[in-house]
């Protein structure tokens, strides 16, 4: 086994145990992965033959994730807007309504 990579925690470590595992590589975690208290950094390991695949598929799948971000950047951000204001406004007309009854 060989390290592929270092990730601040055990939620980051198992997303990636688990991409990589979908495409059948076999990974062990180091570190703060499991455990009573499962904290701090996660060394991931994977098998020498397959270091360059899952380096190379890490590396596409960050790609990937940098042009979807790119593209979807601020409007992401109005689309929460107006939801949570959708969600206010209908609270503020239930509290109207609701006083109204009273």
């Amino acid at each position: 086994m060989v390290h592929l990579r270092t990730v601040p925690n055990s939620f980051h470590a198992h997303v990636i145990a688990a991409r990589l595992g979908a495409d059948g590589i076999v990974t062990q975690l180091r570190g703060g992965a499991d455990g009573i208290y499962p904290v701090g950094e996660v060394a991931i390991f994977v098998p020498e033959g397959e270091y360059e695949s899952a380096r190379e598929l890490l590396m596409a799948d960050e790609v990937e994730s940098a042009f979807e971000t790119a593209s979807t950047g601020r409007r992401g951000w109005k689309h929460r807007r107006l939801v949570v204001a959708m969600a206010l406004g209908l609270l503020l007309l239930l509290v109207v309504l609701q006083m109204g009854h009273v």
